[in-house]
C-alpha cells in the first residue's frame, strides 16, 4: 500500500472493463481530413460543423487583434484583462443573440462549473435534463444545493417536478438543459421551456454549445430571440475558434461580474482568439446556404443508416450518433472505419449509459457527397461481415 496505489487500482479497473481512454495524436489536413499514425483519414469526429477553424479570416483576424494586443491578456478581466475588444465582441454577440448584454468566459465547461454555483445558494432545486453534459452535472454537484433531474426531454416530468417543489421552501429553481444534446443529435423544446419558467417562476439557462452555427435565427442557435433567461454558448464548435459566451440581462452580466469564480479568477482569453471569435460571428449569419446543406446532407445520411438497419437514435441535426450498444463491437467497429480511413470516435460509459455504446458522427459542410457515400457504404460492409461471421 502505498500514495499510488489508488491510481493503479483505478487504472487497472478502466483495463479490464475495456474503458481505458488514451489520448490520439491527429494533424489537421484540412477541415474535414486528418494524419494519424502516418495514414490520411476522413474526420467525422470534429466539431468544426462549418469549417470555420481553418477560415482565412479567422486567422487573419486572430493576427490583427494579437499585433494590436499582445499575445495575452495578462491578468483576469477584473484586474487588467478587460481589453476594448472583449466589450466591442460581446456587443455583437448581444445583438446577434437579441439580449440586452453578454459576457465572455474561457470555455463551455468552464462556464458550467462557474454559473451554476454563482446563480445558486444551498437552498436552491436546480432541474436538470437526465442526458445534460458532464460540465452541467459537475457544476450541480458544486453548487451544493438541492438537485432533481426530469426525464429527458420530458416536458410532462419537469411541470410535475416544478408544480411538486415551488411551495417547499427552496430559494429558487434553475432549470437547465442543453438545445441540442451532445450525445444524441436531438433538441429541445424552447418554446415549452420558456413557457413553463415563466409559469412558475424558474430560471430557465440553455446550454446552446452544439446549435450555435447551425439553428436558428442567423445560425445564432435555437435559444436566439427566445426569453431564456440566460443561455451559453461557445465559440471551440461551429464557430471554429475557442471560448464561451453567456447572452442575459444587463443585470444578470453585472450580477456574474460579481458572483462568477470562473470569471473573476481566471486569466482572460488571448486577444488573438478574441479576433477570431469576432471574424467568426461576422461570418455566421452570412452562412445560410451552407446550414441547410448541412442538415440536408444530415437528413439523407441518417436515411441511409437506418435503411441498412442501424439505430441512429433521434437525431435531427448534425450530430449522428451509431448505437451499437456492446462496447467491445463499438471499439471494433471504430477501429475497422479507422483502417479504411474514416476517424470516427467511440463513446462508451461513463460517458453514455452502459449499453449504449456508440458512434457519434458529426457532419460538417465540408463533408463531401463522395465522403458521405464511403462511409455509408463502410458501415454496410462492416453488417454484412457480422451477418456471415466474419
Amino acid at each position: 500500500m502505498n500514495r499510488y496505489t489508488f491510481i493503479e487500482a483505478e487504472l487497472e479497473n478502466r483495463l479490464s472493463r475495456n474503458l481505458y481512454r488514451r489520448l490520439k495524436t491527429v494533424r489537421p489536413v484540412s477541415g474535414v481530413e486528418i494524419e494519424a499514425d502516418g495514414r490520411m483519414m476522413v474526420n467525422f469526429s470534429s466539431n468544426d460543423y462549418l469549417g470555420l477553424s481553418r477560415h482565412p479570416l479567422l486567422g487573419e483576424r486572430a493576427v490583427e487583434y494579437q499585433r494590436k494586443y499582445g499575445s495575452g491578456s495578462t491578468a483576469s478581466r477584473l484586474v487588467c484583462g478587460n481589453y476594448d475588444c472583449f466589450e466591442k465582441v460581446e456587443k455583437r454577440i448581444a445583438e446577434l443573440m437579441e439580449r440586452e448584454d453578454s459576457v465572455i468566459l474561457n470555455s463551455g465547461f468552464q462556464a458550467n462549473i462557474s454559473l451554476l454555483p454563482a446563480l445558486s445558494d444551498r437552498d436552491t432545486l436546480i432541474l436538470s435534463d437526465w442526458l445534460n453534459h458532464n460540465s452541467i452535472v459537475q457544476g450541480c454537484l458544486l453548487s451544493r444545493c438541492h438537485i432533481k433531474r426530469f426525464r429527458h426531454n420530458d416536458m410532462n416530468h419537469l411541470e410535475e417536478l416544478l408544480r411538486e417543489n415551488r411551495d417547499k421552501g427552496v430559494s429558487r429553481i434553475l432549470v437547465i438543459t442543453e438545445s441540442v444534446f451532445s450525445m444524441d443529435g436531438d433538441r429541445s423544446d424552447i418554446d415549452t421551456l420558456v413557457e413553463l419558467s415563466e409559469r412558475y417562476d424558474s430560471f430557465l439557462i440553455v446550454d446552446d454549445a452544439h446549435g450555435v452555427g447551425i439553428l436558428g435565427k442567423r445560425g445564432m442557435g435555437l435559444a436566439c430571440g427566445k426569453d431564456v433567461d440566460l443561455v451559453m454558448g461557445t465559440m471551440g464548435k461551429a464557430c471554429g475558434s475557442f471560448g464561451a459566451y453567456v447572452a442575459c440581462s444587463k443585470d444578470t452580466k453585472d450580477y456574474l461580474i460579481n458572483f462568477c469564480y470562473g470569471l473573476i479568477y481566471s486569466t482572460a482569453l488571448p486577444p488573438a482568439v478574441i479576433g477570431s471569435i469576432d471574424a467568426a460571428l461576422e461570418l455566421i449569419p452570412t452562412m445560410d446556404k451552407e446550414r441547410r446543406d448541412l442538415l440536408r446532407k444530415a437528413d439523407m445520411f441518417r436515411s441511409a443508416l437506418n435503411e441498412i438497419g442501424y439505430d441512429t437514435g433521434k437525431s435531427t441535426t448534425q450530430i449522428i450518433p451509431v448505437i451499437i450498444g456492446d462496447e467491445n463491437e463499438t471499439l471494433d467497429l471504430s477501429k475497422w472505419l479507422e483502417d479504411n480511413g474514416i476517424f470516427a470516435t467511440t463513446f462508451r460509459y461513463p460517458t453514455v449509459a452502459s449499453g449504449q455504446s456508440r458512434i457519434r458522427l458529426s457532419l460538417s459542410a465540408l463533408h463531401t457527397s463522395q465522403h458521405l457515400e464511403q462511409l455509408v457504404a463502410l458501415f454496410k460492409k462492416w453488417r454484412e461481415r457480422g451477418k456471415h461471421g466474419k
